[in-house]
């Protein structure tokens, strides 16, 4: 929402906005293998509450930055606070639902997530249009501070995010000797599997950062203003919202493979089709194109949990958003650089490309479920 406004503000090149995309993503990319670690020493709670203030902190500093450089750390420090919050989220869900419904509960949280960026274009778009970029960013960063003390008091209540100490009793514990019923190294029951889940992940992280960073350049080529922009991006994430629910919820009953190929099918076919299409038909396509674009997310996301043994789930969710998030990190550079050589329209036809890449890694996923499905009786 706020790039092409950047752009022009500070007269980037399409390389500088996928560099500022990339800062963000890859500051968040970074910490979410310690974060997950850290978790196990101070519970998920205490991280994700630290995780929102650090995020709001980073969007209240925007409006006055003083400059890129100053746009440029604050975007860094607000991947910082980001880096905290899908991994350790996830990580209480799935415990929470483990031998459930695991995909329809993490597809409900990300549909709520998404809920959020629904409302956060069109509200930004409204306090740009009246109040600036600057200040829209602030009231924004504020609300996520206080959302930070509010996150503290639910999980408090619910009594959510606390370390499992029956599960990682220290060296020097009493109940035991040393090391005793502690899972030893990454806690990861199939590596094969993780590697082709998180090969799918990959493409699809970067077919997504891709085709969301220069959705708006893009539009803006075809005539649209901030206001249309910030309509065009809201209706693509109720889409988003939509399809993580959707998806999550379909997975439990299509089956994990048939749904991520059928989505990401879809995704790599639309993407492609709307770079000829006038803007009107791109608008009414949107929330149908951002069903499939994030709804894959949701299955592979509640799946993560399958190859996990319960005691490491935060820290193999945190390497698996590692990896998804830092390849999502370094796509808007690779896609800015070809923007610049040769156009828009192009790198979003390869970001449409892409995503039929994950169908090959989806064939091989499937005999592996399979096999670790019949072997767990489900």
């Amino acid at each position: 929402m706020l790039l092409p406004i950047w752009a022009e503000t500070f007269g980037l090149s399409f390389l500088q906005v996928g560099f500022l995309k990339t800062l963000f993503s890859g500051a968040m990319a970074t910490f979410q293998i310690p974060a997950g670690i850290l978790a196990e020493r101070l519970g998920e709670r205490r991280l994700l509450v630290l995780g929102t203030i650090l995020l709001g902190i980073g969007y209240a500093g925007f409006g006055v930055s003083g400059g890129l450089v100053g746009l440029a750390a604050c975007l860094a420090f607000a991947g910082l606070g980001s880096s905290m919050q899908h991994p350790l989220a996830s990580s209480i869900i799935s415990r929470a639902f483990a031998g459930g419904p695991q995909r329809a509960a993490l597809g409900t949280y990300n549909f709520t997530g998404d809920v959020g960026k629904v409302i956060f274009p069109a509200a930004m778009a409204f306090g740009i249009a009246y109040a600036g970029w600057e200040l829209s960013s602030a009231i924004f960063g504020i609300l996520a501070i206080v959302a930070g003390a509010g996150i503290y008091l639910a999980l408090r209540r619910l009594d959510l995010g606390n370390r499992p100490i029956s599960e990682w009793a220290l060296p020097d514990a009493d109940d035991g000797g040393p090391g005793d019923g502690v899972v030893q190294g990454w806690g990861i029951r199939q590596r094969a599997g993780f590697s082709y889940l998180s090969a799918i992940g990959i493409v699809d992280s970067i077919t997504r950062a891709g085709f969301l960073t220069f959705l708006p350049f893009l539009l803006t080529a075809k005539g649209a203003d901030v206001k249309l922009i910030g309509i065009a991006l809201a209706l693509t994430f109720a889409g988003g919202a939509a399809g993580k629910l959707l998806c999550g919820l379909a997975a439990e009953r299509l089956g994990i493979v048939r749904c991520v190929v059928a989505t990401e099918a879809l995704t790599g076919i639309m993407i492609i089709a709307i770079i000829a299409l006038p803007l009107a038909w791109i608008l009414a396509l949107l929330p149908v194109i951002g069903v499939v674009l994030n709804g894959t997310s949701s299955v592979l996301y509640g799946t993560v949990g399958d190859f996990a043994e319960p005691s490491r789930q935060s820290r193999v969710f945190g390497l698996f958003y590692t990896l998804v998030v830092g390849s999502s990190a370094a796509a808007p550079v690779v896609f800015g650089i070809i923007s610049d050589s040769t156009s828009v329209e192009w790198a979003m036809r390869m970001a449409g490309w892409l995503a039929f890449l994950t169908i090959p890694f989806c064939i091989a996923l499937k005999p592996v479920l399979t096999t670790m499905h019949k072997a767990e009786g489900t």
